[in-house]
C-alpha cells in the first residue's frame, strides 16, 4: 500500500497568520531581554541595594568589650574590679513569629522577666534590642543551649566591689551602662571609663558568629586608680561607727581618718551603708555621704579654734586665769555650761568645755573679722578640694553681719557649720605646728608642706591642752588609747528644729594622736544617739580610741605612753608596765 503524505491530506493541513508567529517571536524576546536587564540591574547598578539587604540578614556589628579601670586602696589592694558578663541580645528580624511556646517560657523564666514582657520586647520593630544585660555567665549557657533563632550573646563586664558595705562611701558604683554614679566612680569617670570596639561578624540562623568580618575599632580599657584609702583602717573604722551607732540606737554615724604628714585620706567611714554588689531597696538615706555631704553645728569642737586665735594674739596664754561664773548674758538668753564653775585658766576651759570661758575669750579679745578671717583659713565656709562629689562648703556668715549674740554663739560652736571632713581637717594645724595641710583621697605618699595658719608655739601650746581633754578631770577619758597618748575635743551639739532646737544632739569628737609627734587625725560624729548618754565624751570618744589604737598600729607608729603587757612567769601571768624609753626599746627590737 502506497504511503499517504500529510499535506497530501485537506483535512490536516494548518494554516496559521503570519502576525502571530511574529507575535510570539517578539514576546519571547522582550521576556529575555527583561531577564536580562534584570541581571544587569542586580549584577550592575541595584548591586548595593542586594548586597545590604543580604549582609543584613547574615552579618551584624557586635560590640567588643573593654574593661573599666580597677580601683585600688593604697597597698594595691582591688576595691573595685570588672568580671565578665554576657548581655542578651534579640535581634528582632531573625527571631521566628511562630517561636515555640515553651521555649518562650523558659527564655522568659531565665531572664527573669514574665512571657507578656518577652514577648512585647520581640515584637518591637527595632532590629536589635537588649532583652538583659550583664547576665552570669551560667546562665548565659543555659540561654545559647536553647538554640533559638535570632537570640543572641554578647561579652561585657559588671562592677564587683570586694568591699561591699565598708567601702561603699568611698568607691561608689556604677549603673548598667558601666558609668560611674556614685563616689569615686563618679568624680573620676574620665579616668576609669572604658571605650569598646567594633567588630563586624558572619552569624547563622541561630545568631552564633561562624566568621569574624573585620575590626573596625578596637577596644581601650580604662586607667586603674589607686587611692589614699587603707582598707583596713576603713573598715576597723566601719564597724567601729556602726558598732556606736547600733550600741545608743543613733540615727547614723561617720568617721574620717587623715594622715597629718601626707595629707592622705586614710578612711571616710559612714553609717548607715550600703552592699553596692547588690542595690536592691536602696535609699537616699543609705546613700548620703555623711562625713563629706552633711553640715552641722560644729558645738564645742570649734572652742580650740577660737581659742588659738586669742593665743596668737597674746591676749591670753595656758596658764591665763578666768572668772567664768554661773552664766554669761550676751543678748536676751544667758550662757551657761554644763556644771557651774568659779574661776578657770584657758587651759582648764579647754579641759571642763566652758562655753561661758570661750565666749568671754571672744568677746574681750577677738574681733568679728578675726574670727571670721581664722574660720575661713582652715577651710570653713569652703568646699574641700579633694575632687569628691558632694562635698558641701558649710556656711560662715560675713563677719560685717555678726550681732554681739551671733559672735558669742559662733566662738562656741552654734550659728555656724561644717561638715565632719572640714572639722577633721582643721584640727591638721595642731598636728602639723600650725600648717594646714592639703588633703588629697589619691595615692600620695611623700610629706606635703602646709600653709601657715598660726605659729608651731600656739599649735603645740593648744596640743598640751586638749592631751588634758583625755585625761582625768577632762571630758573625755574615754578617748585615751592604750599605748598612746592622744587629745582632741568633745562636741555635744542641739539639733536644730525648723528654727528652733529640739531634744536630740549630735555627740562628736575631734582628736590627734599621738601627742608626742602628731600621725592622723580622727574626727567622729554619732548622730542622735538615744541610748543613755547623748556627750561626745560618751558617745564619740570610744570610737574615736578603737579607730586611733588600730590605726597607729596598722601604720607602724611607736607607742609614746605607758603600756601595759602581760608576760607568763613560774607563777603565771604577772602585769609588766613599761616607760616610754623601754617601750620605744621593745617596738624596735620588733
Amino acid at each position: 500500500m502506497r504511503p499517504v503524505g500529510f499535506s497530501t491530506t485537506p483535512n490536516l493541513v494548518l494554516r496559521l497568520p503570519m502576525w502571530r508567529s511574529r507575535l510570539m517571536l517578539f514576546l519571547l524576546f522582550f521576556v529575555f531581554m527583561m531577564l536580562l536587564l534584570r541581571a544587569f540591574w542586580i549584577q550592575g547598578p541595584g548591586n548595593a541595594f542586594y548586597e545590604a539587604k543580604g549582609v543584613r540578614g547574615t552579618q551584624r556589628e557586635l560590640e567588643l568589650p573593654a574593661s573599666r579601670g580597677k580601683i585600688l586602696d593604697r597597698n594595691g589592694q582591688v576595691i573595685a574590679t570588672s568580671l565578665e558578663a554576657k548581655s542578651v541580645i534579640a535581634y528582632n528580624d531573625t527571631v521566628p513569629d511562630d517561636l515555640a511556646a515553651d521555649k518562650v517560657k523558659k527564655l522568659a523564666s531565665l531572664l527573669q522577666i514574665s512571657e507578656a514582657d518577652l514577648r512585647r520586647k520581640l515584637k518591637e520593630e527595632r532590629k536589635q534590642i537588649f532583652l538583659k544585660r550583664q547576665v552570669d555567665p551560667i546562665v548565659a549557657q543555659q540561654i545559647k543551649q536553647l538554640e533559638i533563632p535570632g537570640i543572641g550573646l554578647n561579652n561585657e563586664y559588671r562592677r564587683f566591689y570586694p568591699e561591699g558595705e565598708a567601702m561603699a562611701h568611698v568607691v561608689g558604683f556604677t549603673n548598667v551602662n558601666d558609668k560611674g554614679q556614685e563616689g569615686m566612680e563618679l568624680s573620676r569617670e574620665n579616668d576609669l571609663a572604658a571605650h569598646p570596639g567594633q567588630r563586624r561578624v558572619v552569624i547563622d540562623r541561630l545568631g552564633r558568629v561562624v566568621e569574624d568580618v573585620a575590626i573596625e575599632q578596637l577596644p581601650q580599657n580604662g586607667k586603674d586608680l589607686q587611692l589614699s584609702i587603707d582598707s583596713k583602717i576603713q573598715f576597723l573604722a566601719y564597724n567601729a561607727v556602726k558598732s556606736a551607732v547600733e550600741q545608743h540606737h543613733a540615727k547614723a554615724g561617720g568617721a574620717v581618718v587623715l594622715d597629718t604628714q601626707t595629707g592622705e585620706i586614710l578612711a571616710l567611714a559612714n553609717y548607715p551603708s550600703y552592699n553596692p554588689n547588690d542595690r536592691r531597696n536602696l535609699s537616699g538615706e543609705q546613700l548620703r555621704n555623711r562625713v563629706l555631704t552633711d553640715t552641722f553645728e560644729p558645738g564645742s569642737t570649734m572652742k580650740p579654734l577660737t581659742i588659738s586665735i586669742a593665743l596668737e594674739k597674746g591676749s591670753v596664754a595656758p596658764n591665763t586665769n578666768m572668772v567664768i561664773g554661773a552664766k554669761y548674758l550676751v543678748g536676751p538668753k544667758p550662757i551657761t555650761d554644763t556644771h557651774p564653775y568659779g574661776n578657770l585658766t584657758v587651759a582648764e576651759v579647754i579641759q571642763k568645755s566652758s562655753n561661758i570661758g570661750t565666749a568671754k575669750i571672744a568677746m574681750n579679745n577677738l574681733s568679728p573679722e578675726e574670727m571670721w578671717d581664722f574660720y575661713t583659713a582652715v577651710g570653713l565656709g569652703q568646699s574641700p578640694k579633694i575632687g569628691f562629689p558632694g562635698a558641701v562648703a558649710g556656711t560662715v556668715h560675713p563677719f560685717k553681719k555678726w550681732m554681739p549674740t551671733d559672735q558669742a554663739r559662733i566662738a562656741f560652736g552654734y550659728g555656724i557649720s561644717a561638715s565632719l571632713f572640714q572639722v577633721a581637717r582643721a584640727y591638721t594645724i595642731f598636728a602639723r605646728d600650725g600648717e594646714l595641710v592639703p588633703l588629697t583621697i589619691e595615692r600620695s605618699p611623700e610629706f606635703k608642706p602646709g600653709t601657715r595658719v598660726l605659729s608651731a608655739k600656739t599649735a603645740i601650746e593648744m596640743r598640751e591642752m586638749l592631751e588634758t581633754v583625755t585625761q582625768p578631770g577632762g571630758t573625755a577619758i574615754k578617748a585615751q588609747a592604750e599605748g598612746y597618748r592622744v587629745g582632741g575635743k568633745t562636741g555635744t551639739a542641739h539639733k536644730l528644729v525648723g528654727k528652733g532646737y529640739g531634744n536630740s544632739y549630735r555627740a562628736y569628737f575631734a582628736g590627734l594622736a599621738p601627742i608626742s609627734a602628731p600621725r592622723i587625725v580622727v574626727a567622729v560624729m554619732i548622730d542622735e544617739p538615744t541610748g543613755g548618754s547623748h556627750y561626745g565624751g560618751d558617745v564619740a570618744a570610744p570610737v574615736f580610741s578603737t579607730i586611733v589604737g588600730e590605726t597607729l598600729r596598722t601604720l607602724n607608729v611607736l607607742p609614746d605612753s605607758k603600756v601595759k603587757q602581760m608576760a607568763l612567769d613560774d607563777k603565771g601571768p604577772a602585769e609588766i608596765r613599761m616607760t616610754n624609753t623601754q617601750t620605744q626599746h621593745v617596738a624596735l627590737k620588733r
